[in-house]
């Protein structure tokens, strides 16, 4: 046995790998989760090389977006998308989702618009060549914990929506919700709507929890339904109108998400 090792130490390693990953489900959430961030980080380096050409310009996102795309092939993730014609819109307008968790990426890119514009914090520009990426397809990073600056950044948004003909994503609760709900919305996108007077559309990821739980350490292959809701019209509404907005929107797509994940969750019970 001994000399095994010794001969053939890679072997080794790999078997101890294999009967790991077989019968602890920790480790593998561990490697799987590392995989998908190393997948992200090396595509980024494919972006970055394929973008310089043209600079940091919005249809570097479609190269994001095709190195993205088989990621769920490779977990065996089913995604499912309704709605999708509401997106079919030549107009600028505002996307909102829900966050959970960082596989949100991957579901986003599935349902991702021609033009559109992530709005992510400045903490992200920061992480190397992904960071790097992120900057060359266009996103704007705002720093939160500056309001009046992130404020005067919305505002140039709003007026380059219509000049440059930009459709800008943001993730209203701010932060990832691990919690089988949604956090309250900020009122940054809706202000930035109705300072734009172009449309909301709101979607929906629903919960990851029938195949993805970071507490419990487990990731499996399964299903994710998007649901893409109509349009939120804001022409006419004013800055009063904002938190009536904001909630009327946030109430639509909570009872979305729970009526599509116990669709999730009842399917992965059975």
């Amino acid at each position: 046995m001994e000399l095994f090792l010794l001969h053939y130490p890679f072997t080794c390693l790999f078997v101890v790998f294999l009967v790991l990953y077989q019968v602890k489900p920790a480790f593998r959430f561990f490697c799987k989760m590392t995989f998908y961030k190393l997948w992200f980080f090396t595509i980024s380096i494919g972006v970055v090389i394929l973008s310089i050409p043209r600079g940091r310009n919005v249809e570097n996102m479609t190269f994001f977006r095709t190195l993205a795309l088989p990621l769920k092939y490779i977990f065996g993730i089913q995604i499912v998308v309704k709605g999708k014609e509401n997106l079919r819109t030549k107009k600028p307008f505002v996307l909102v989702l829900n966050h959970q968790t960082s596989l949100d990426i991957l579901a986003l890119m599935e349902i991702l618009p021609h033009r559109c514009v992530p709005i992510a914090k400045k903490e992200i520009l920061y992480m190397g060549t992904f960071g790097l990426a992120c900057w060359l397809v266009g996103t704007i990073f705002i720093d939160r914990k500056d309001r009046e600056g992130s404020i005067n950044t919305l505002t140039e948004v709003a007026r380059s929506l219509h000049k440059d003909n930009l459709r800008i994503l943001i993730f209203p609760e701010g932060t990832r919700n691990h919690g089988g709900s949604m956090l309250p919305f900020k009122r940054g996108a809706f202000q930035l709507a109705v300072k734009a007077q172009v449309p909301i559309i709101p979607v929906v990821f629903s919960s990851y929890n029938s195949f993805y739980n970071q507490k419990e350490k487990r990731f499996t292959p399964g299903k994710l339904i998007i649901q893409v809701l109509p349009e939120v019209e804001t022409l006419g509404l004013g800055p009063d109108d904002v938190p009536k907005l904001t909630e009327q929107v946030r109430d639509s797509m909570l009872t979305i998400y729970q009526g599509i994940s116990g669709m999730t969750n009842g399917a992965s019970h059975q």
